[in-house]
């Protein structure tokens, strides 16, 4: 054989060579010539076509083994397809079917069409394994991902049935026992593919864009999955898209900065948080939201963009799929009855970027489910109106939708769905030549800049990652200098005596005897539930239980902090006074009408939120 560095593309690819290759006896040796070759053929650029050269020789050389083979113990695979023969020791594997002849001429039927095993599935996350099958029904061939304990269990390898594999109670004992053996006499053949369930930042780089590694999720969402592709003309997207942002619309900066922020989560350490867009039909809301994933991936309907007619259950899954990427729901006035009667419960569990632990059938613990994104919604309400707790209100930054964001909504629309993929990408490679510490280093800047005693930590901590990858973007992807106002983004803030839960749940009582003035006179004609008395609301306990019931607030905390902040009348040992109210004897609250009738009372000594 010629010296490896004199070969050339046409000598590496010969007959001559391969062949020489492919007589020796020595195993070791064989392989270490292929290996030389191989990296040979790499640099002078044929690798793919060396591979295909290979591939066929050791079809051969398998097949003038098999010709050659008198012992059953020694079968090969004789499946007419494009799948290499495989070995499969005692079966006998044809296009008829899968047999194994016993001692006494017997013959066990495995299946009656070709199967085999082409690929082991090791996922990232778990170290679990799946395996791909092809088989064969009406002369067509069909390949399908199954988890490894499927094809490893005879109880559970009849589920194949309903993809069309012929296996009943009667057979899959056998048909178990055969992929076995072909997987492990063919070990060295069937190659290893990691795979994984999660996108973002994994193995040091971002899938799906760093690595070949491919998809094994559930098998409900690998269309977001194939949504996340490029596709038309990213100087299309991108000349569009500064156009948009030259109008100054805080509304489009903001929730494309939002998209963008969402795989920097991870690298400041954040928690995940919702920026919500919310205003009056026809102000450009949902094309909003698809320009926002145009940076990812396609923002067609039912593509990546979500809603929320699901469970939370879903929801939980799908953050847990995107990982790092933003998840995207469209109009949050379309919830399913299971979310909207826990919705703060929802945006708790969310924010908390972890699943809840769940058993499977064999009575262990699923993987339990993780994230570290951003969520982007919309709707006709702000998202904060449909929770009470001041730490779920926390967890969002709201952004009023102004009229007529898009002077041609339709060409915008048009636009963002035939060109997309491409901004994200590079964003990714952006972020990685600026490295980590640089980007916690101008996160921390930001965060200096807008956090005050007055606002919450939460908030500013979610707008200042927003702010950062505005200013990325803005400095080296769009390089246009329209960065988002600060004074503007700040407006985002909400105050902090806005979010105490018992300042809210305070003048959410104090509402209820405004509206219910009739039922706190004592010559009432309907039920009665208090009195007004010297600047003070008398309420009957059970009464002021069920206020705070309907208004998602905690009756005990309330009290705690009401008398803490002197606005209860107590005797001194309780928060309640014994009092006579219409002849009947009883316990009641009494609670300091607001002075001011303004809707706020000032009130020094605030209770500090546990969640903070």
């Amino acid at each position: 054989m010629r010296p490896m560095a004199e070969m050339d593309k046409n000598s590496i690819l010969s007959d001559e060579t391969l062949t020489e290759v492919f007589e020796q006896e020595d195993a070791i040796k064989k392989a270490r010539l292929l290996i030389q070759l191989e990296d040979r053929a790499t640099e002078l650029g044929v690798k793919t076509k060396f591979q295909t050269m290979v591939r066929a020789y050791k079809r051969v050389d398998r097949e003038m083994n098999r010709n050659n083979t008198v012992s059953m113990l020694d079968n090969w695979t004789n499946f007419t397809g494009p799948y290499d023969n495989m070995e499969c020791g005692a079966w006998i594997a044809g296009d008829k079917g899968i047999i194994k002849q016993t001692n006494d001429q017997c013959e066990l039927l495995a299946c009656y069409h070709p199967i085999l095993p082409l690929e082991r599935l090791k996922n990232l996350e778990t170290g679990e394994e799946q395996i791909k099958l092809a088989y064969k029904r009406n002369s067509i061939w069909n390949e399908i991902i199954v988890p490894k304990d499927i094809v490893s269990t005879a109880s559970k390898i009849t589920a194949l049935s309903k993809l069309g594999i012929s296996v009943t109670s009667e057979n899959a004992r056998l048909l178990v026992m055969y992929l076995s053996d072909v997987e492990n006499l063919n070990d060295n053949d069937i190659s290893v593919q990691y795979s994984t369930s999660k996108l973002g930042w994994l193995k040091g780089g971002f899938i799906p864009y760093d690595t070949d590694i491919i998809f094994d999720g559930d098998s409900r969402f690998r269309q977001v999955f194939s949504a996340i592709s490029e596709r038309g003309s990213y100087a299309d997207w991108m000349k569009h898209v500064k156009k948009l942002r030259a109008t100054g619309k805080i509304e489009i900066k903001f929730l494309l900065a939002a998209s963008f922020a969402s795989v920097i989560l991870s690298i400041v350490g954040a928690l995940p948080f919702f920026t919500d867009l919310w205003g009056e039909t026809e102000g450009g809301k949902t094309i909003t939201l698809m320009l926002a994933a145009s940076i990812w991936a396609n923002p067609d309907d039912s593509q990546y963009i979500g809603d929320f007619k699901t469970t939370d259950v879903a929801l939980e899954a799908r953050a847990d799929l995107l990982n790092h990427l933003p998840v995207i729901l469209d109009d949050t006035s379309k919830t399913s009855a299971r979310i909207r009667d826990n919705f703060e419960g929802v945006v708790y569990d969310l924010c908390s970027g972890k699943g809840k632990s769940r058993s499977n059938k064999e009575l262990g613990m699923n993987r339990e489910n993780h994230w570290r994104n951003i969520f982007l919604t919309n709707g006709e309400r702000p998202l904060n109106s449909y929770v009470n707790q001041g730490g779920a209100i926390n967890r969002i930054l709201e952004i009023t939708c102004g009229d007529n964001l898009y002077s041609d909504p339709h060409e915008t629309a048009e636009i963002l769905k035939h060109n997309y993929g491409f901004a994200g990408k590079e964003f990714i490679q952006i972020l990685k030549k600026l490295g980590s510490d640089k980007i916690k280093s101008m996160q921390q800047e930001i965060y200096k800049t807008i956090s005050s005693d007055d606002k919450m930590a939460k908030q500013s901590m979610a707008l200042s990652v927003v702010l950062t990858a505005d200013r990325i973007a803005t400095e080296y992807l769009f390089q246009d200098g329209a960065y988002i106002d600060l004074e503007n983004a700040k407006k985002t803030l909400i105050d902090r005596n806005e979010l105490s839960d018992n300042e809210r749940c305070y003048q959410y009582v104090l509402g209820e005897v405004s509206i219910n003035s009739n039922k706190f006179s004592s010559d009432s004609r309907t039920e009665i539930w208090g009195i007004i008395e010297d600047g003070y609301a008398v309420i009957q306990t059970n009464i002021l239980t069920e206020m705070c019931e309907r208004g998602g607030f905690s009756k005990k905390a309330f009290l705690n902090w009401a008398d803490k902040n002197n606005l209860l009348l107590t005797d001194g040992n309780n928060q309640t006074k014994q009092k006579k109210v219409n002849g009947t004897n009883g316990r009641y609250v009494f609670l300091k009408l607001d002075p001011n009738d303004d809707g706020f009372i000032n009130v020094d000594d605030q209770e500090v939120l546990p969640f903070d």
